[in-house]
């Protein structure tokens, strides 16, 4: 069920780290007010078809650190066991601005700084400190779907909440990294303190 995915994918008239777009934003509003998790409507998106959405299109609203991205793809990697995998699988070949999106599922023996997305499974919480220790000051946009990871030093985290996706944003995680959340894309979020990293 990806064939919703295409109608907005496709918007690719900004760069990557420009000016925040308006339709961007009125995108994921819609997508956090009316898009359920899996449910028993007819065939809706999944709950990871969801996720992999708000990955695209938070990748087009936040401001990347000053060259973050090398050749033209942008590589989105799935560390552990996830539905996500194959969710974001739609995904590959659209576009970021000029750059264009690369999944790859990855595991601990992965080189993760050729990452610039990195979502991490709930199968590696128990290693998540060493891999966030792993890509420390490196321009990647970490992301998981696990209860506690934002406070542990994942930059956006997804919860559900009444039958619907959200998300969460670790501020001081993006900002060591040199990430920059516009404000219009915080309004959106539940911003998170850390706890102590990690652990």
């Amino acid at each position: 069920m990806t064939s919703w995915i295409p109608a907005y994918a496709g918007m690719t008239g900004w760069q990557v780290g420009s000016k925040i777009p308006r339709l961007a934003i009125a995108f994921l509003s819609a997508l956090l007010l009316t898009m359920p998790c899996a449910s028993v409507h007819a065939a809706p998106p999944t709950d990871y078809e969801v996720k992999a959405a708000f990955i695209h299109n938070i990748a087009k609203l936040v401001e990347w650190p000053a060259a973050s991205h090398a050749g033209d793809s942008l590589r989105l990697c799935i560390l552990g066991q996830s539905p996500l995998a194959q969710a974001a699988g739609s995904l590959a070949g659209k576009q970021v601005g000029e750059l264009v999106w690369e999944v790859r599922p990855v595991d601990s023996r992965a080189n993760l700084q050729e990452c610039r997305v990195l979502f991490i499974a709930a199968s590696e919480s128990g290693n998540l400190r060493r891999v966030l220790e792993n890509i420390a000051g490196s321009a990647i946009l970490t992301v998981g779907d696990s209860d506690g990871y934002a406070e542990r030093g994942v930059m956006v985290n997804f919860y559900p909440e009444e039958n619907k996706v959200r998300f969460e944003i670790n501020v001081d995680a993006a900002q060591r990294t040199g990430f920059k959340i516009g404000s219009q894309l915080l309004k959106l979020a539940r911003i998170i303190k850390e706890s102590g990293g990690g652990k």
